[in-house]
């Protein structure tokens, strides 16, 4: 999936253990440039972090992955970005 739209807002930082070993993850609200706009909140894991250096305020294309996945009868969502375009 691809979406153009202003960055609004930058989280913090996330990192933690697992059994693969530390993981590092910050996700982002991009606001569309719709008529309409709407609010989308992705994510960025890893190395990509730096490499991907996202601002507030920045207008980019964001290229991500969406999925859901079920853990302990629950369903979680995530918006994983794989590429940036400014």
């Amino acid at each position: 999936m691809e979406i153009k739209g202003k960055i609004i807002a930058v989280l913090k930082e996330n990192s933690g253990k697992s059994a693969n070993g530390t993981w590092r993850n910050q996700q982002y609200v991009l606001e569309t440039e719709d008529e309409h706009p709407k609010k989308i909140l992705f994510e960025v894991w890893g190395d990509r972090i730096k490499e991907f250096d996202i601002k507030e305020g920045e207008s980019l294309t964001v290229c991500f992955d969406t999925e859901a996945h079920e853990h302990n009868g629950k369903w979680y969502g995530s918006n994983r970005a794989w590429s940036v375009k400014r």
